[in-house]
């Protein structure tokens, strides 16, 4: 159930930042917002507002919040765990060989800029360096995706 109850800071410029409405002068602060002309409505959602009132009537308990992430996130045994990471290990293994197995017919097919002409490229020169700007960039891709590899590689001690 939603309410809808006018604003009563009258004096609060409100702000539009893209889909936010927001009188938070940190995130005015970040740009790309707009004060909002007229009388702005605030809505207020009945379950959060109905939460905050029961949170207020509780005690409060002095659990720090790293501690009840421990207690309510599902624990992995140790073995187990050091057995996803080996299976992790070994598939990006497999992904990085996969990865430099294909540089490596791509730099063949590219001829150090210079590969062959196919088909109807003999007769139209700009499809010939199509394909050379387009194998230009999947080397490019292809050598990205490898770092990325080596760099997950090394987070994963590999």
């Amino acid at each position: 159930m939603l309410l809808a109850v006018p604003e009563v800071q009258a004096d609060s410029q409100i702000y539009r930042c893209g889909n936010e409405y927001t009188n938070q002068s940190s995130r005015i602060r970040q740009g790309g917002c707009v004060p909002v002309a007229g009388q702005v409505t605030r809505v207020a959602n009945a379950r959060a507002s109905a939460g905050r009132s029961a949170a207020a009537n509780r005690p409060q308990q002095a659990a720090p919040r790293a501690q009840l992430a421990r207690h309510t996130s599902a624990r992995v045994s140790q073995p187990l765990q050091q057995q996803r990471d080996r299976d992790a290990r070994v598939i990006l293994q497999a992904e990085l060989q996969k990865a430099q197995t294909r540089l490596g017919s791509l730099h063949q097919e590219y001829n150090y800029g210079q590969p062959e002409r196919i088909g109807s490229e003999t007769h139209n020169h700009q499809k010939y360096l199509q394909r050379v700007a387009e194998l230009r960039n999947s080397i490019q891709r292809v050598e990205s995706d490898i770092a990325g590899l080596r760099r997950e590689l090394g987070r994963a001690g590999g």
